[in-house]
């Protein structure tokens, strides 16, 4: 049996934070009914597909989900909602709170009808503060956030992220917050309001090691942990391709050093401490790129295997597949679709007692809605 198998979650959310929150809680076993407006999820239609409605980014965060369509500007489809409600145990929605009242979603209405609701308002900003109710998507939250900023220090121009950053990450935190509501509800009996605001999710993601000198009053230094900025921290380039490698306790170095006959450097007091090493960090990593560049990529994987010390190759998008440890933890996972023949997919990477998280289809644009009306004993519209 799964963690969540039983709880139901009624997702109005759409794009890729929702979505990704809650097909995490379906890999837990949660039933997730997605509930589309009758054009659908915008990203059914962002990527290759071989069926019209199953864009790749689509299949990539709504696995395992029920699909309901429901044209909310309808009477009717606002009823039928509010009864899907009735079983819920958890509504989660992107919508702007300003828009929430006219189509019946007002959070204070919802918990009154069901006290036990999670109730999660998604936003791009907390409700206390003056930017509540603007929009926001995964560029603004990361130029806002700091991100492209940080982006800056290191490569000299404000850049994004070459991933959703801002999305994927408030995803994994609107689950893991709505895994404590529900972990409170069976304490206490009693449902909550949940919001998970994209901007301070963001600040507070950057600001773990970016705070810095700024803990301190006065500061200490300034924001930005130096490590992080020096230009050599990059794969180091070897005689034949690119290595990560990651020297990190003083062991480490020493062993490092020696191995590559420097005992100078295993002897200067710049390298000999974290603190002196985070000082002197530039240098330090001008001197590692210096003696990586001396050997192959494999030379040095198997040598700081021996040394112990942290390190491997540089793995294109391409290559995961191939990687032998993914491939013997079964990390990609295949799906036989009768129309879309042959879908591959990553896995769930956690388990639960050892054993793996079942991999399922995303649904077609409202394959689920007569099942559902009928689950709650709704009667379908006609067009």
């Amino acid at each position: 049996m799964l963690p969540l198998q039983g709880i139901r979650v009624i997702d109005l959310s759409a794009v890729v934070l929702g979505p990704y929150a809650s097909q995490n809680l379906a890999d837990y076993g949660a039933d997730v009914i997605k509930v589309e407006p009758p054009e659908g999820d915008s990203t059914r239609h962002t990527g290759p597909s071989t069926e019209v409605g199953m864009g790749a980014i689509f299949l990539g965060v709504n696995r395992g989900k029920r699909s309901i369509v429901l044209d909310l500007k309808r009477p009717a489809a606002r009823e039928a909602l509010l009864r899907l409600v009735d079983t819920a145990d958890v509504l989660m929605h992107s919508i702007r709170p300003q828009k929430l009242a006219a189509i019946g979603l007002d959070p204070q209405a919802l918990m009154a009808r069901n006290p036990r609701l999670v109730y999660v308002g998604l936003h791009g900003f907390g409700e206390a503060g003056p930017y509540r109710g603007r929009p926001a998507y995964d560029d603004i939250i990361q130029g806002m956030s700091g991100s492209a900023a940080l982006m800056e220090r290191q490569t000299g121009q404000p850049q994004y992220f070459p991933t959703i950053a801002a999305d994927k990450t408030c995803g994994l935190v609107a689950t893991h917050a709505i895994l404590a509501a529900l972990f409170a509800r069976e304490r206490t009996g009693q449902g909550s309001y949940v919001e998970v605001p994209m901007f301070e999710t963001m600040a507070a993601f950057n600001l773990v090691e970016h705070w810095y000198g700024h803990h301190f009053d006065p500061p200490q230094a300034g924001c930005g942990y130096p490590r992080l900025f020096a230009p050599h921290r990059k794969p180091y380039r070897t005689t034949d391709g690119f290595l990560c490698v990651m020297p990190y306790t003083d062991a480490h170095w020493r062993r490092f050093f020696t191995e590559a006959g420097r005992a100078d450097a295993a002897a200067d007091a710049r390298f000999a401490s974290m603190a002196e090493r985070t000082h002197n960090i530039d240098a330090l990593y001008r001197l590692a790129a210096e003696i990586l560049a001396t050997r192959s990529t494999a030379d040095w994987v198997q040598t700081c295997e021996r040394l112990e010390i942290p390190a491997a190759r540089v793995n294109r998008l391409e290559d995961l597949e191939q990687d032998p440890h993914l491939q013997a933890t079964g990390f990609f996972r295949t799906i036989e679709d009768p129309a879309m023949g042959t879908l591959r997919f990553p896995g769930p990477p956690m388990r639960i007692d050892r054993q793996p998280l079942p991999v399922r289809m995303a649904p077609r644009l409202g394959e689920h809605t007569a099942e559902l009306l009928r689950e709650i004993g709704a009667v379908q519209e006609t067009p």
